[in-house]
Order: structure tokens, then sequence, then C-alpha cells
């Protein structure tokens, strides 16, 4: 048995444990830090060897980690977070001004609001004020200047080449298991309002005749549209992140949808040294997890 005592967390290690929990196995993790997947696994080994524990389950259908690896990862976040934070209090210049930020629901409950505390510690000078909308809306608002930067959900093709992907992921046509589909008749739908891109594009398809749509329900929250779709009132686009185990994806009567990417995008001609350090603190988020990570 090994001492409490002489029990040690490499900083490294642990961030590779945090990136196989992110990306949902050894090889994502590898490809997301850029190391081989050998790599990741020696570090996950010799932190085990240091605990005197096991991390990770490595039956044949067993979990990602073992009871002891998921204890670890209630605490990884935190622990990484100190530990940056401290590093870059350390190399930090004193900064003043404001950040104009615009949010979408979905990413206010996300890694987003770690990093976000950590810039308001570190910089108390800096005002940070936020406005949460919907993507197509902060879109016009960085057109026009109202906002600095933003963090928004675009179709994959839109990205530009001087936007920083924070996630991507796919979205799907779903529905309650329990709902069927009567053949010939419009498909109900399920739609946020009329703000989002989502739906746009869905009447675009309808109105090119690809598909037939009725929309049933609207509503401006992901919530209220999970809701609808698990009483079986119809069919609704939604990413990866709120599909639940009584929906099924739809593979037949409507069109693939595009895959989704999450951006920061700066206003045009939008600089200063907050702004700029604030950006930089996201690029080396997603250089060392390959991600940010939102909640379902």
């Amino acid at each position: 048995m090994i001492e409490a005592n002489s029990r040690r967390l490499d900083i490294d290690s642990l961030r590779a444990l945090r990136a196989i929990k992110l990306h949902g196995g050894v090889t994502r993790a590898a490809d997301a830090l850029g190391l081989s997947q050998s790599a990741v696994s020696h570090k996950i080994r010799r932190m085990e060897t240091s605990l005197g524990c096991g991390l990770l389950d490595r039956r044949p259908g067993g979990g990602t980690f073992t009871a002891d690896g998921d204890a670890l990862m209630a605490y990884a976040g935190k622990i990484l977070g100190l530990h940056d934070e401290a590093l870059v209090s350390l190399a930090k210049a004193d900064l003043a001004g404001r950040i104009l930020l615009g949010l979408t629901e979905d990413t206010t409950c996300s890694d987003l609001s770690r990093i976000l505390g950590r810039f308001r510690r570190l910089h108390p000078q800096v005002a940070v004020r936020t406005k949460v909308r919907m993507s197509l809306v902060l879109r016009s608002m960085l057109e026009r200047g109202e906002l600095d930067v933003a963090i928004i959900q675009v179709f994959a093709h839109e990205v530009r080449p001087a936007d920083i992907v924070l996630l991507r992921e796919d979205l799907h046509w779903v529905k309650s298991r329990d709902l069927e589909l009567e053949g010939g008749s419009p498909v109900p739908f399920l739609s946020f309002d009329e703000d989002c891109f989502y739906r746009r594009w869905a009447i675009d398809i309808g109105q090119d005749g690809g598909a037939d749509l009725e929309t049933v329900f609207e509503c401006s929250s992901a919530a209220g549209i999970v809701a609808a779709v698990q009483a079986g009132l119809g069919v609704a686009l939604l990413s990866e992140r709120h599909l639940r185990p009584e929906m099924e994806i739809i593979g037949e009567r409507l069109p693939a949808p595009p895959p989704l990417a999450y951006v920061a995008r700066r206003a045009k001609k939008t600089r200063n040294p907050a702004l700029e350090s604030f950006v930089s603190e996201l690029q080396t988020e997603i250089s060392r997890y390959g991600k940010l990570a939102l909640a379902g």
C-alpha cells in the first residue's frame, strides 16, 4: 500500500485524464491533446502507480472510469483551474477596460463560466458586460458593433478563418420512441422561435420540397423543446447534447441536417488589450483540451 503522504497528482497526467472524460476515450483524448495514444496511456498508468489505485476501467464492456477515477474527476476541473490561474497570475499584466460579450443559453452552462470567473479574478479592473441571446441575434449585434466578441453556434460550413472553434457536434431530427409518424401527413415540427437558424434551415428545406413540415409548437428554450419531444408532441432538431434515452433519431423522410460548431467570433475592427487577453485564454483552453465542455 502506498502511504498517503507519498501520493502525488501530476498536472499533465490529470489533464490527460480530464481530456479522456471530455472526449470519451483515450484515442480521442490523444488526438485532442496532440499526443500519441501510448503517451496518454503512459501518463494515466504513471498516475495510477503514484496513487496506488486504478483510474480507468479497462474491462470489456466496462465504463470509462473506475469508482476512484470518477472520484478524482470530481476534483480535476478545480485542481487544473487553480493551477492554470496561478500560472497566469504570476505572469499577468495589469489590465483595465471593458469587454462586451455575447453568449447563447447553452454556453452559460459550460466551461466558459469557469474561464470567465478566473478572468474576472485575475483582472478585476476589466468590466465584462454579458448579453445572452440566440445565435442569429448575436451575429447581428456583432455586425452592428454592439458586442466585442460572442460565443455563437453556426453550421460547420459557416465557420470563418478568424473564428475560434470551441466545439463541434452533430444536429439530428429526433422524436419520442412512442410517437408514430403517419405516412402522407405533414411532420409535426417542434420549433425554436424565429430567431433560430435551425428553424430557418428546416423551413427552407420544407419550402424547397424536401420535407413537409407543420409547426405545432414554438419555444425559445432548449429545455422546452426537449420536454415537448419527450411528451411525444412532434419532431425537433436537437444537437447531440440534448438527446435523451427515450428519444430516437429519424433517418428517413427528412434530409440530414448539416453539422454544427460553437465558435468565438470577434466584431470587425474590435481590438483592445482586455479583449485580446480574454480571447487568448479561450485559445489556451481549447489547445489544452481540444474543445469547450457544455452541459447537456
